[in-house]
């Protein structure tokens, strides 16, 4: 355990990084919330708070049903999740900082992982010590809530608060709330934070930085597969009353006639009674009903996008193909400079190509966490994408002497190529759909 760091909740220590001169602090509590209650920030603790170890992920289909033995294509597991020990539970709302020890007013980028808002947590093969410490940049990563558990709408629901759903959105509010008051202690800069997120947590992203509620908490923002302009995101309803259809029946298949019922029962069934909406509904009917909805609350539909800059991008056998060209329209229209890339280094190892997550092992540096054969291109390529991304994290601008120029989009209308050998602005996007999983 390292010496304790004075925050504003108490006294926290964490653990030696394997990296020289960074601490880990895993497993920090930012929130509490009960079911279908929104987050409510911690803000004390007595005694020294230990954060050696990572908190407990938010509850899954995985918490039931092994990944490797659920009967889907086991890709994703093989690649970020095979031989970890995960723990799952309702009390979720944990964070992990990674510091270095003499940061004084340095960058802080906060990562919102993806999965479909279903799937996932703050930390696996590929989150486990993010390199940007050892370039002066505080990571941070956050668990929030999934599934039923974060996305369900409905009218009872309302009736309780006024407004429902987005609890998983509110969680990850509330974490860059408690970032902001807290990180100082840690030898960030609260003012200068980065919200990135991939996939989901990319439309995330989006929709926080189109929410007044952030205002002041977040001051870059970085897109990797997802969000964008027009962005998957918004395909279908996303008013809240338009999802209550679709959670009357999962209720129903849960068994349960009140929310009080639904609060009492074992959170296996409530995951289960998905499965059941999943076989009747259909793939995309589900996910059209899970994740952000306009509440009018913390998201409404006619929402102002901070003025911030961006970083938005995505891959060539990417889950669609268009999401790199979603990522350009989304820069091109920003007021302030914004950078779009095009990943495509083909991954070594199979045949799968630069496939949705694929960029993830290069912009975090864990390149040696992986199975696959990586070579010394490879970890100049992702030190060049991690200086890119620390140098935007610093200034919002990723340029800097000895970095391949990165036009800003809205001007030249190009992206960034990202392969091996090749660092170039590019005028063509072309892809095909590749490997997804949740």
């Amino acid at each position: 355990m390292t010496d304790p760091r004075i925050t504003p909740c108490g006294l926290v220590c964490g653990v030696p990084a394997q990296a020289k001169g960074v601490t880990a602090y895993k497993g920090i509590r930012y929130a509490i919330a009960g079911r279908w209650q929104y987050p409510v920030p911690v803000t004390h603790w007595d005694g020294v708070y230990h954060a050696e170890k990572y908190g407990p992920c938010a509850v899954q289909q995985s918490a039931f049903i092994s990944e490797k033995d659920s009967g889907r294509d086991p890709f994703y597991y093989r690649e970020f999740r095979e031989g970890l020990g995960y723990t799952y539970s309702e009390d979720c709302l944990f964070l992990n900082i990674w510091a270095p020890d003499n940061a004084q007013k340095a960058p802080v980028i906060v990562y919102i992982h993806g999965g479909a808002f279903l799937g996932g947590s703050g930390w696996d093969k590929v989150f486990d010590e993010p390199h940007w410490p050892r370039q002066g940049v505080i990571a941070v990563t956050i668990n929030y809530r999934l599934g039923p558990l974060g996305y369900a709408c409905l009218p009872e629901l309302t009736d309780e608060a006024g407004h429902t759903g987005n609890y998983g959105l509110y969680d990850q509010l509330c974490a860059l709330q408690w970032i902001h008051t807290n990180i100082e202690a840690f030898g960030g800069d609260p003012e200068n934070i980065t919200l990135m997120g991939q996939s989901a947590g990319a439309r995330s992203v989006q929709m926080l930085c189109s929410s007044t509620a952030s205002e002041n908490l977040i001051h870059r923002a970085v897109m990797s597969s997802g969000g964008g302009e027009p962005s998957i995101l918004f395909t279908g309803d996303r008013r809240m009353g338009s999802k209550y259809p679709f959670w009357q029946i999962w209720k129903n298949k849960v068994g349960a006639q009140t929310v009080n019922e639904l609060r009492s029962l074992p959170v296996e069934q409530l995951f289960g009674a998905l499965g059941d909406c999943l076989k009747i509904c259909g793939f995309s009917a589900v996910m059209e009903n899970m994740g952000p909805v306009w509440d009018n609350a913390l998201f409404m539909e006619e929402m102002p996008t901070l003025k911030i800059p961006y970083l938005a991008g995505g891959n060539s056998e990417d889950m669609r193909p268009e999401l790199a060209m979603d990522g350009l329209r989304w820069c091109q229209k920003q007021p302030i400079a914004s950078y779009a890339y095009y990943f495509c280094r083909q991954l070594p190892g199979d045949d799968k190509g630069a496939w949705h997550s694929a960029d993830l092992w290069y912009w975090f540096g864990s390149l040696e966490n992986s199975w696959r054969p990586f070579t010394r291109e490879d970890r100049v390529l992702s030190d060049m994408m991690i200086s890119y991304l620390v140098n935007f994290a610093r200034t919002g601008d990723p340029n800097a002497p000895g970095l391949p120029a990165w036009e800003n989009a809205g001007q030249s209308g190009r992206v960034l190529r990202l392969d091996l050998h090749d660092l170039s602005m590019d005028s063509e996007v072309a892809g095909k759909s590749g490997v997804f999983g949740w």
